[in-house]
């Protein structure tokens, strides 16, 4: 359905909703400043209203780069994830951006300086190559991957940190890819699930319950969006 409604340009339909209301909140968890409202004018009309407000044009390029990562991953949805996909997808996020013009900063490769996320240290930088090769073996020689399993890929994939920036969104997109590989309900992390969110990250070495909760309170919000445009799906 997907698909179809992207080939087809069809406006007010869940892939209209899903480009919208998930470009939005992942962008807003990472800093953007667009309102819902915004975002939405850009998506359907290509322009925005900018009004008295400072808007930094980054948010705006981002947004509509994000709208072509979506695109991405529901074409590309049956297949296997690989390194090559990753940084494609990093690539079309990242393109046109303020960073894309610093010499230092790897648009669509991983990062060239070790860095830290929330105070915490992340993969050195000559060690981030080989730890994703490993994180992907080890995911796509799963038979049958599970809710519990794309959850802990996302939380390995943020501890290396592979990205200078822009890690977060993409480590979002591949969940939203891969719950709708294995037929399992997706989800969207709400500014309001964002404190929860990065909690459950933080203590999933320990404790997978907080993210796991996390995850499926979205994903029940999700189903309402379902619900809504009359989609089955196996709960």
């Amino acid at each position: 359905m997907l698909k179809r409604e992207q080939e087809s340009q069809l406006s007010g339909g869940i892939y209209h909703k899903i480009q919208v209301d998930l470009t939005y909140n992942s962008n807003h968890i990472e800093g953007s400043k667009l309102t819902h409202d915004q975002i939405r004018y850009i998506f359907e009309t290509n322009t925005i209203g900018i009004g008295d407000k400072v808007i930094n044009v980054d948010d705006i390029v981002e947004t509509a780069n994000h709208f072509k990562c979506i695109d991405m991953i529901i074409e590309n949805a049956n297949y296997s994830l690989s390194e090559k996909f990753i940084k494609q997808l990093h690539y079309i996020l990242k393109n046109g951006t303020s960073d894309s013009r610093k010499k230092w900063f790897a648009v669509g490769d991983y990062k060239k300086y070790t860095n830290e996320a929330g105070g915490k240290q992340t993969t050195l930088l000559e060690n981030v190559e080989k730890e994703m090769k490993v994180l992907l073996l080890e995911y796509n020689s799963k038979k049958d991957v599970t809710f519990e399993d794309i959850l802990d890929f996302h939380y390995k994939f943020e501890c290396i940190h592979p990205f200078q920036d822009g890690k977060g969104r993409v480590g979002r997109l591949i969940m939203f890819k891969e719950c709708l590989k294995h037929g399992i309900v997706p989800f969207i992390i709400t500014e309001e699930l964002k404190l929860y969110y990065y909690r459950g990250l933080k203590e999933w070495q320990y404790e997978k319950g907080y993210l796991k909760d996390t995850c499926l309170m979205a994903q029940d919000q999700f189903k309402l969006i379902l619900d809504y445009f009359k989609i089955s799906y196996i709960d």
